[in-house]
């Protein structure tokens, strides 16, 4: 038995069944770490004791025939800018190399109050800005499908350890796309509810208008339970949602004939051919299954990117104010006076993108410049909020492409930082809006990648208005069902 490829309900069954150990399970992803890690580098930080003692608890209760709890005995990796006590949380940063945290983040105390075994932080860019894994400040991580390409950003490390099976499920963040697009290219399912739906209580804070938590998952059932688990109100954050929490499990045997599905012309402008293929087969494959396929348009789309990095980087310069070497993390040793200090420890501890980021949203936040950039790009953002709402007032979910290219090869954007910033295209715009997102495995390209076996995968987004994360579940659940996830160029549905 491959105790790294188990889904959450079998890993469920067996250990009712007694058939597996909880301490088993983490034993074999830790061993599966050790094997493959050293290639993929998904892992920043291990946590085994933490991770065992866990198991042990969970081995327990199996012992006593007591009732299990949802994330049982479940191997999970969690994003280093999401923050766990007693290990290590640097963001990927240099400047937090060492910082080890006094308490868990909501997410993290819910995924354990629900029996989850929790392996280790991944890698990401530096304090989540980055579309890669490229800008981590101690190396990249490496997509399992090629090791030649990158896994996709920021999230990249939580997207690498799910596909390369060294974690059943996984955590990551997303402020402009950064649990989608790195499930795109790994071929995961990737998902973010509606801004507020899940704690951002301990999320160490990229642009605290756009960051939320969510799963990664090998099926949209996996992504549905852990959604289950982490979301729902927190005392501990201001915008934590105080909304009911549908059961998303239960949605997933909803039939899906008579949803009405959006394809927004917008999206489908400049993508690479191949993907485009893919997506229009998997939009075929939804009206096969009786949705009804409705023309959209958000006219504002072209405006998204320029928005979303001004209000980003704007927020991130305030953000990141308070790593000065004086409260903790790193403090540059040689320095006459507090103001040079300051500069030597940001100017060390900070990667370029970071400073980069910085520099921007400090210029756009500037006396004279406000009104012209900043004022400008929150009105940008109510526009494309209400193309969303007049979107919902005629269809269900809206279905676009994840990425508009796949995985790209290490090293090949790095110096490139523009173009990096317009692949977020299909991404932003859910993040400005606040509404919830998907991305599903919706096939492959048709060339092989440079490992000669396996294929890069494409990704399909689908999204929803505010709070209707279980009709998002519902569709990718029907859609996975059908084949949708191993949809090719080459054969088309039947």
């Amino acid at each position: 038995m491959n105790l790294t490829a188990l889904s959450i309900a079998q890993i469920h069954d067996l250990l009712i069944r007694k058939q597996v150990s909880a301490e088993e399970l983490v034993f074999a992803h830790l061993k599966r770490i050790e094997e493959l890690d050293r290639s993929v580098r998904a892992y920043l930080v291990l946590s085994p004791e933490r991770a065992l003692e866990q198991a042990r608890r969970i081995d327990g209760l199996v012992a006593a025939n007591d009732p299990l709890p949802p994330l049982a005995g479940v191997p999970i990796a969690v994003k280093d800018v999401i923050l766990t006590k007693g290990v290590r949380s640097t963001c990927g940063s240099k400047i937090l190399a060492n910082y080890v945290p006094p308490y868990d983040a909501t997410a993290v105390t819910r995924i354990e109050a629900a029996g989850a075994c929790i392996l280790g932080k991944t890698n990401c860019d530096e304090f989540a800005m980055g579309s890669s894994t490229e800008n981590s400040g101690f190396f990249p991580t490496h997509n399992p499908v090629d090791l030649t390409r990158v896994p996709g950003g920021s999230s990249g490390g939580s997207a690498a350890a799910v596909a390369a099976k060294m974690a059943t499920v996984a955590l990551g963040s997303d402020t402009g796309g950064s649990i989608r697009q790195p499930a795109a290219f790994c071929g995961n399912v990737g998902m973010m509810g509606t801004y507020g739906r899940v704690s951002r209580f301990g999320l160490v804070a990229f642009a605290s208008s756009l960051d939320h938590i969510g799963p990664f998952g090998r099926t949209v059932r996996d992504v549905a339970r852990v959604l289950q688990v982490i979301a729902g109100h927190d005392p501990h954050d201001s915008t934590s949602a105080d909304a009911p929490v549908p059961d998303y499990e239960a949605a997933l045997d909803q039939e899906v004939r008579g949803v009405k599905v959006g394809a927004a012309e917008e999206y489908f402008a400049g993508l690479n051919a191949e993907i485009g293929d893919n997506i229009q087969k998997g939009i075929d494959l939804l009206a096969k299954l009786g949705c009804e396929i409705v023309k959209v348009s958000l006219p504002h789309t072209e405006y998204a990117v320029p928005c979303y990095y001004i209000v980003a980087t704007a927020e991130a310069s305030s953000n990141l104010a308070r790593y000065d070497g004086v409260r903790y993390g790193y403090r540059a040793a040689a320095h006459n006076e507090l103001r040079e200090m300051y500069e030597k420890t940001r100017d060390a501890g900070f990667g370029a993108e970071v400073k980069r980021r910085i520099m921007l949203g400090t210029y756009v936040l500037s006396s004279g410049y406000y009104d012209a950039y900043y004022l400008k790009a929150q009105k940008v953002r109510t526009l494309l909020t209400r193309d969303f709402q007049d979107a919902f007032d005629e269809v269900d979910v809206i279905v676009t492409p994840t990425s508009p290219l796949p995985a790209f090869k290490l090293g090949e954007k790095l110096d490139d930082p523009l173009a990096m910033y317009l692949a977020d295209i299909y991404t932003v715009t859910a993040d400005l809006a606040g509404i919830p997102g998907i991305s599903v495995p919706c096939g492959f390209m048709k060339g092989e990648a440079s490992n000669g076996r396996a294929r890069l995968p494409v990704g399909m987004q689908l999204l929803a208005k505010h709070f209707d994360e279980a009709r998002l579940l519902q569709v990718a659940d029907a859609f996975e069902k059908a084949g949708g996830f191993g949809l090719s160029r080459d054969t088309r549905s039947s």
